[in-house]
């Protein structure tokens, strides 16, 4: 059911169905200035890549990798076939390029006339000889490491820069967009994406996209208080085109741009004062044909809708498809695919598009796999709903009804009146993984995964209604600490993991192959014109290719000490023909993230597998904390330090490198309040917590981490 408006007024309460708008979008604001330091800008030399060259990659340059998703279509499908089912036993390693960071690689490089790009966790960014790689140059943008503490899920990451009209553009963690010339590394703008619009600062983790003249880039960080938006730039200066926002900020206030006034109609409340969320972390698309680009609009903050919007409502434009003009900013259509949301349920996921037959007509459409389960197909020019499958464990929700284009809630899984598991948990179905699209066969190669997780309402709120933001940290609204151990407990058991790939029919709705992976995280794909698809287990440390009939494995390498997530890309120089692909490091090892490039004939050795960490607990000084001291320190840990540190003292299993303190050395116990308070390791990332935490809450903290090593201890010594 499609909605067109005439009247704002006339929408209300219509989030999930698809409505065309003719009211104006652009957002009002200042316009950003380039810092001062910038430089005259060079004549581009290199890397003159246009809308037109991505447009006609596919059939021009099919051995190019021009965007992040390879095109604008982000089909991310490989039309070479040098590499193919019968040569692929002869793939080995070209060469491999060390990363410098142990921290969550997750960046897809782009190869541009034999030139590869690629960025490591801190934005610093290479150029490299993509048959040698050999360096020709490097950019650090210095961005700032103090930013981690407003990171989702510990430490810096970015999935990757883009290249447009001779300049490389790199979206900073810190949340800049900075322009470097391709040819020398030398910057051209840096302009800060920031605007105080949000209750919080924000980090930047996706990649930029480029097209239509300009540049946009979102933000991550909702859990933080962001209140979402997208900003567009102007490729050559720098300068703010517009600025789409995609959650209303304080109604008292005049809206940025006139879509706010109806979405406002939505949400109850002072969502306003808590962000709200809405931020588009990942995927955005430039459609050439239709001259409009898709923002994926995350999930909403804090999670839960009673808290965020108690009189329920939809909360436009959250986990929404929102189609805007490039050249205005003016919102053409949107379709919301979780109203209200109230699980993480983030549609900042991949998105693909294609022309295909749709019940017997030609459509130019959109597909995406966002993390609610099902697979959506909707038609580019106006939003409509045509299909909307699961691919995973759903237990959320029982079906899409295709006439109003809403989820039909599964009423048994209320967790505000019974915390519980529910399927998809808040990484997903599919999370950011790149999936593969054959366009030839309309089948879509997915990795997915079936996690539940375990969802509630914090303490203070369940108990009296009252909810608080936290002063620092991650605030999902969801139970912590040991309020949440006592439901867990009360709950049935944590159902099991598992992770596939899935070659998917996205009309039919058939899972036409799986095959499980081996650990539970899955990683991206690419699929080949060889009849090939490659994809490396997440968790344990190998890469394969598989045929694409039938998930067959027809060639596999270990990479000891591992840990991946990004999907490979594949290009070719003079005549032959590479697969690439970036890893983190598994949480077990010591090491740094690497570049592995293979071709057919590759005879250069692995590099030598890490070193394992120790992962023994030593004995910790005595525990001198009282009961109280022990509960106030895990609150104040799980508020302040789970974030980056992990639950209850243990490492998040995200691909990061930050310290369990349970380990923590003699030393360091003796440091801890210089280093927490004193900021002695901000060079590291760990900034003061001077303004946030006094001495006696520091003491806390150290104390119930003493009392979780002790514990640990004695769980091993069992």
């Amino acid at each position: 059911m499609k909605r067109t408006i005439t009247d704002i007024s006339t929408v209300t309460g219509v989030a999930a169905l698809t409505v065309v708008a003719l009211i104006a979008g652009c957002s009002t604001e200042p316009t950003d200035v380039p810092s001062a330091d910038t430089t005259p800008p060079l004549t581009p030399t290199v890397a003159l890549v246009d809308d037109e060259r991505i447009r006609n990659a596919a059939v021009n340059e099919p051995g190019s990798w021009l965007a992040y998703g390879q095109t604008f279509e982000e089909q991310r499908f490989s039309g070479l076939t040098q590499i193919n089912r019968e040569t692929v036993t002869d793939l080995g390693l070209a060469w491999s390029k060390p990363l410098g960071e142990r921290h969550r690689v997750e960046t897809t490089p782009l190869v541009i006339d034999g030139v590869m790009y690629i960025s490591d966790p801190w934005n610093v960014t290479y150029a490299l000889d993509a048959v040698t790689g050999e360096e020709i140059w490097v950019f650090d943008p210095e961005t700032d490491k103090e930013m981690v503490r407003y990171a989702c899920c510990g430490g810096p990451m970015t999935r990757g820069v883009a290249v447009y009209q001779g300049r490389v553009y790199i979206a900073t963690f810190d949340g800049r967009m900075v322009a470097v010339d391709a040819a020398t590394g030398q910057k051209v703008w840096d302009v800060s994406t920031q605007h105080p619009s949000s209750v919080s600062p924000f980090t930047v983790t996706g990649a930029p996209r480029a097209g239509g003249g300009k540049v946009y880039i979102g933000q991550s960080s909702s859990e933080f208080g962001v209140r979402g938006y997208v900003s567009a730039y102007d490729a050559e200066t720098g300068d703010l085109a517009w600025r789409f926002y995609l959650v209303p900020g304080d109604p008292s206030q005049p809206f940025e741009h006139p879509e706010l006034e109806m979405a406002a109609e939505t949400w109850d409340g002072e969502w306003w004062t808590l962000g709200a969320g809405g931020t588009v972390w990942s995927s955005i698309v430039y459609d050439p044909d239709l001259h409009t680009v898709y923002l994926g609009v995350g999930n909403g903050a804090p999670w839960p809708r009673d808290i965020r919007s108690p009189g329920r409502g939809d909360n436009l434009f959250l986990t929404a498809v929102v189609a805007v003009d490039p050249d205005t900013g003016r919102m053409k259509w949107y379709y919301q695919q979780v109203p209200g949301d109230n699980w993480d349920y983030s549609a900042a996921m991949q998105m693909t598009l294609a022309d295909m037959e749709v019940d017997g007509t030609m459509r130019k459409v959109l597909l995406q796999a966002p993390k609610n389960g099902f697979f959506y197909v909707l038609g580019r020019e106006d939003g409509e709903l045509l299909r909307a499958h699961p691919y995973g464990r759903i237990t959320w929700a029982t079906h899409v009804d295709m006439e109003t284009g809403r989820p039909v809630e599964n009423t048994d899984v209320y967790y505000e009146e019974n915390p519980q598991w529910i399927f998809p948990g808040a990484g997903g179905t599919h999370n950011w993984q790149p999936m593969s699209f054959d366009a030839d066969q309309g089948v879509m190669y997915i990795p997915t995964h079936d996690t539940a997780s375990f969802f509630g309402l914090p303490e203070e709120f369940a108990k009296t209604g009252i909810f608080k933001m936290r002063e620092v940290g991650m605030t999902t609204g969801l139970p912590i600490g040991a309020y949440r151990d006592q439901l867990v407990a009360a709950a049935a058991p944590e159902p099991e993991s598992r992770a596939y790939l899935k070659k998917f029919d996205p009309l039919s709705g058939e899972t036409l192959w799986a095959i499980e992976n081996e650990g539970n995280r899955p990683s991206g794909v690419l699929a080949t014109a060889g009849g090939l698809i490659f994809q490396s287990d997440g968790q344990a440390g190998y890469i394969s290719a598989y045929n694409t009939d039938n998930g067959e494995t027809l060639w596999r390498t270990e990479v000891p000490g591992a840990r991946f997530g990004p999907g490979p890309i594949s290009y070719e120089i003079d005549g032959t023909q590479y697969i690439a692909i970036t890893s983190g490091v598994d949480l077990d090892y010591e090491g740094e993230g690497k570049l592995f490039v293979f071709k057919l004939g590759g005879d250069m050795a692995m590099p030598l597998a890490p070193a394992l960490l120790d992962m023994t607990i030593p004995e910790p000084p005595p525990l001198t904390g009282s009961a109280n001291d022990l509960a106030r320190g895990d609150q104040l840990y799980h508020a302040v330090c789970a974030n980056c540190h992990g639950p209850l003292g243990q490492e998040l299993q995200s691909g990061t490198r930050v310290a369990d303190l349970r380990r923590m050395s003699p030393e360091t116990h003796e440091n801890y309040q210089t280093i927490v308070l004193g900021g002695s390791l901000e060079d590291l990332g760990m900034r003061s917590f001077a303004n946030e935490l006094n001495e006696e809450e520091v003491e806390a903290i150290r104390q119930f981490v003493i009392s979780r090593a002790n514990l640990a201890r004695e769980e091993e010594a069992q």
